[in-house]
């Protein structure tokens, strides 16, 4: 875990779906749009004005909150030569020095007035290509792991855009979600690695159920 535990919010933004131009004049209906506001309501659905269009891959309790490391954005800036507005990816907060490595699934912030949990790593959709017309960026999200990460809110409260993270209790058992990204992603036949991601009795119920569904497959009953 890092060293420095309170951190600054980058950026805060929430925002509604809305119709967004991809392509030669077509639209689709997303909320990867967020715009940045001076504060909101967090409840354990979400924040107060802020959604999503399909509710299949995001939102619900245990995706309330989206979380992106502001140290990315530099990254992929250098690596494609292209300047990213502010919430890029759609996440509700950027933070610096909260880095995939550095933070456990479990993990639990304080976020403003609010307590969150980190529950899994972001699983990036093609939004993100359609909004960046960057078909690559997608790709080296899953392939590096910077993919950000979701949280569920233990206690309701306010957020403000200069509110603070301050880290209450970082998780004994240390499952990054850089290492629950290669797992997923990577490492999908790696049993050992799947019961450690497992292990986590705070993991997201989703991926639960979709690691011991692998799992199973791994080793199956005799």
């Amino acid at each position: 875990m890092v060293i420095n535990k309170v951190h600054e919010l980058k950026n805060f933004s929430i925002g509604l779906p809305q119709k967004m131009k991809v392509g030669n004049d077509q639209e689709i209906e997303t909320g990867i749009c967020k715009q940045t506001v001076e504060e909101a309501f967090l409840t354990k659905d979400g924040f107060r004005g802020d959604g999503v269009a399909d509710i299949r891959y995001h939102g619900g309790p245990d995706r309330a909150v989206c979380v992106y490391p502001y140290e990315h954005y530099l990254h992929w800036e250098k690596e494609f030569k292209n300047p990213l507005p502010s919430s890029t990816f759609g996440e509700n907060v950027t933070v610096a020095n909260m880095l995939e490595k550095d933070i456990y699934i479990g993990d639990i912030f304080h976020l403003g007035n609010a307590v969150i949990q980190v529950s899994q790593g972001r699983i990036p959709c093609s939004t993100i290509t359609k909004r960046t017309n960057n078909p690559s960026l997608l790709k080296r999200m899953v392939q590096t792991g910077f993919t950000g990460y979701l949280c569920r809110v233990l206690e309701e409260g306010i957020v403000r855009k200069d509110s603070k993270i301050t880290l209450l209790e970082p998780h004994p058992k240390q499952v990054s979600i850089l290492y629950g990204n290669e797992i997923y992603f990577h490492k999908q036949k790696d049993a050992e690695g799947i019961k450690r991601v497992l292990d986590v009795q705070e993991l997201a119920d989703e991926w639960k159920e979709l690691l011991a569904d692998r799992l199973n497959k791994l080793t199956p009953l005799a």
